[in-house]
């Protein structure tokens, strides 16, 4: 993955990338603020009426997020790269996640597809197995 930034970054002037930088960091700093307020929002809106609790503030409402963020979410994946690989992860080509054989897919489900589907069809209608008529 970072031969991929720095092959997108190669062309880029440090100007550019400064200003990208910055305005992640904006972006980044903006969400965080919406978010809160979106959760005071919330909180004081429904929790008063429902049960009865005070309003709070915003500050308060980021410190229900950052607890609730520790006690039951976790601030991201900690699971190792052995454990990714026995869920059934695999790659398609080589270890570079080549994609050249993809362009093959869909003029053989146009092909062979179709076909297969028609004698799965005429397979289960000759069985008599409750599937019902299909009209092509």
């Amino acid at each position: 993955m970072t031969h991929y930034f720095k092959h997108k970054m190669r062309s880029k002037r440090f100007g550019a990338i400064v200003g990208w930088v910055l305005l992640a960091i904006v972006a980044a700093i903006g969400f965080a603020l919406l978010f809160g307020y979106g959760i005071m929002w919330l909180w004081n809106w429904l929790m008063p009426d429902l049960f009865g609790v005070v309003t709070i503030t915003y500050w308060q409402a980021v410190g229900i997020f950052v607890l609730a963020k520790i006690l039951f979410g976790g601030f991201g994946s900690h699971k190792s790269k052995e454990k990714k690989s026995h869920k059934g992860h695999r790659q398609c080509g080589n270890s570079n996640g080549d994609f050249a054989k993809w362009k093959f897919y869909d003029k053989y489900w146009k092909e062979e597809g179709e076909n297969a589907f028609e004698a799965y069809v005429d397979r289960r209608q000759k069985g008599g197995d409750g599937l019902e008529s299909v009209e092509p």
